[in-house]
């Protein structure tokens, strides 16, 4: 007999189902939606929305693990540190709740 999955452990690694978290999570969302036109720095995002350095950085990474943003480019400071610039790899999204399954419509950037 083999062992059934729960609704929790399909939800783990449900794709669709962690992207729409993301967009639920109102600074992610802020977060994608304003690196849409123009790239961003983590400390660009964090003073623009007035959200904490490390929050952006989880959040950051959370959305590129995702793939909703990518790295667009590599930067060097005037100190020599490496930075990133980030951009949203999506511009619009729409999810639609139908039975059995939601909808999630990713439009590309």
């Amino acid at each position: 007999m083999s062992k059934r999955i729960t609704l929790p452990q399909l939800k783990k690694y449900d794709i669709t189902q962690k992207v729409m978290e993301a967009l639920a999570d109102s600074e992610s969302r802020a977060i994608l939606f304003t690196i849409v036109k123009k790239g961003r720095t983590a400390a660009e995002l964090s003073d623009k929305l007035k959200i904490p350095l490390s929050s952006v950085y989880k959040k950051l990474s959370d959305l590129e693990e995702l793939t909703l943003i990518k790295v667009e480019q590599w930067m060097i400071s005037d100190k020599g540190r490496k930075y990133k610039i980030y951009r949203s790899r999506i511009k619009q999204a729409e999810i639609s709740i139908k039975k059995p399954e939601p909808v999630l419509i990713l439009v590309s950037n």
